[in-house]
């Protein structure tokens, strides 16, 4: 059994770093990640999907697509996180 480094595998299934695939690829996963961060907090604080739409104006399949990692709109986001009581962090790399 051959084994590869993580860097490795994902060049060989997404493309080599900086090509479009894999900044594709890049874009859906932090999209699924933000998702599930925003599906965890909102099921922690046992509210429901209409309850956080209210809180910040959308629609429920709204926020049932941010958290399918579908659309994800940073002043969207920061709606949502600050309805969530969750904070976002921006750094330099």
């Amino acid at each position: 059994m051959k084994t590869m480094k993580a860097k490795e595998l994902l060049a060989e299934r997404y493309g080599k770093e900086g090509s479009e695939s894999r900044e594709k690829f890049r874009e859906e996963a932090y999209s699924y990640y933000f998702g599930e961060i925003i599906r965890n907090r909102r099921k922690e604080l046992q509210m429901s999907q209409e309850k956080l739409a209210e809180a910040v104006g959308k629609k429920r399949t709204y926020i049932s697509r941010i958290e399918n990692g579908e659309d994800v709109r940073i002043s969207n986001l920061l709606l949502v996180a600050d309805a969530l009581d969750l904070s976002l962090q921006l750094t330099a790399r």
